[in-house]
């Protein structure tokens, strides 16, 4: 286990005014200190994917982002809840990768909302077992009313770190688990 694996944050909201960006910062920021692996945010808004089946499937944003899913060992989803469920440009994101790029990937949770967005945690968790993707038990849930200021700006509570913490040794460990599954011959 020397190779360090690549894992993606990914930012699961797109919407004007958004709070996933501080949240996946922070998430890098306590991640990297680790040096167990290479971390990066993934922000779906930069792949400018349009809604899957309004287009033939050619535009560059939606080969940038099948690569960029090809090219990670595992992720973190910062996850929104709206309306008690993941936001539609994440499931249009999900959607958007061709699905063997999941495939045998470990996944941690990390959500927010009015009830530490748990219900829009719960709906992924279903997605991803359907993209194969094995997601980690570990789940950190930020409240709107304890872990941000003014509900915007982001000041998780101390006692997250050891969910962090479990949350990124868990991953790690079924990453590098899951990397020895994706290098078997595809009939095995």
């Amino acid at each position: 286990m020397t190779d360090q694996l690549k894992i993606g944050i990914i930012l699961g909201s797109t919407r004007q005014g958004r709070v996933s960006t501080q949240v996946g910062q922070w998430a890098k920021e306590f991640a990297d200190q680790r040096q167990d692996a290479h971390y990066e945010i993934v922000d779906i808004a930069d792949y400018d994917l349009p809604f899957v089946g309004t287009t033939d499937g050619n535009e560059p944003g939606l080969m940038k982002w099948a690569d960029k899913i090809n090219e990670l060992d595992a992720f973190v989803f910062v996850v929104a809840e709206y309306n008690h469920s993941i936001t539609g440009a994440l499931k249009n994101a999900l959607d958007s990768a061709p699905q063997t790029a999941w495939h045998n990937k470990a996944a941690g949770i990390m959500s927010y909302g009015s009830t530490g967005g748990a219900r829009a945690a719960e709906h992924l968790r279903g997605i991803l077992g359907e993209l194969m993707v094995a997601d980690v038990r570990v789940h950190p849930t930020f409240s709107l009313f304890t872990d941000f200021e003014n509900f915007s700006t982001f000041k998780p509570a101390a006692l997250h770190a050891e969910n962090m913490t479990a949350l990124l040794d868990q991953v790690n460990t079924w990453g590098h688990a899951l990397s020895t599954v994706r290098a078997l011959p595809v009939n095995a």
